[in-house]
């Protein structure tokens, strides 16, 4: 393979994001998503850590922001990790190198955390983002086949009422944001023989208004022993 055809992955602290590297992110974004303005972009980065970016050929093809927050949830102490903006132009989304690049990224601020326990809290309106989860977590909720454990369902209540307030609506799990952002060319349209893919197809019912811009809370833990073995073999863990 050339390396103008190689999709290259780069983890960045926000903080050492370049100008270039930022406008780049919100050019993307912009390109891909209605609703997207300048503010809104800064203010959802400014309480990010962490940017996974994509590269091909010299050119942006994607990225994801990522927070890692400290939490409480029935007395005990928990870390939080959070998606902000997560996209991947057609011409990057063959390649495994975002879930392979966003795993070691976590599964290292996992290893900087002995002993405590990291969840990520996602929020999806697409169905592509939501499939990451069955392909590469175990243990995940909302799910087609499994009723949330009430203990689940309170966590994620908790978690997104803290961080995301009235616009989250613990009735049906979505986060309806006042100035929401749509996929843009279709990319958010559901192909009908998607949905025979139980997954794809519980996430259409799950979230009727994902075109809208409608977000799902999801949530998972983050440890090895929840890793699938498609997630296992894409971070190259042999693990017990």
């Amino acid at each position: 393979m050339k390396a103008a055809d190689l999709v290259t992955s780069s983890l960045v602290r926000r903080t050492d994001l370049a100008p270039v590297q930022v406008e780049g992110m919100f050019g993307l974004l912009e390109s891909c998503f209605d609703g997207v303005s300048r503010e809104q972009f800064a203010l959802d980065l400014a309480w990010k850590n962490w940017v996974v970016i994509l590269m091909k050929g010299g050119q942006m093809v994607g990225f994801s922001t990522l927070a890692l927050e400290t939490a409480t949830y029935q007395g005990c102490g928990i870390h939080v990790l959070y998606s902000g903006d997560t996209l991947v132009l057609p011409q990057g989304r063959a390649s495994t190198t975002l879930p392979r690049a966003w795993i070691a990224a976590v599964r290292g601020l996992k290893e900087r955390l002995p002993g405590q326990r990291l969840f990520w809290l996602l929020l999806t309106s697409g169905f592509r983002t939501y499939r990451f989860l069955p392909v590469f977590w175990k243990e995940f909720y909302p799910r087609f086949d499994k009723e949330t454990p009430a203990g689940v369902r309170d966590m994620m209540n908790q978690l997104a009422a803290n961080r995301f307030g009235s616009q989250y609506d613990p009735n049906t799990g979505l986060v309806r944001f006042e100035h929401p952002q749509r996929l843009r060319h279709g990319w958010g349209i559901i192909p009908q023989g998607r949905l025979s893919d139980a997954h794809v197809g519980f996430f259409a019912v799950k979230n009727p208004g994902h075109m809208q811009g409608d977000e799902l809370v999801c949530l998972t833990e983050i440890h090895e022993d929840n890793l699938t073995p498609a997630g296992r073999r894409v971070t190259g863990f042999h693990g017990n």
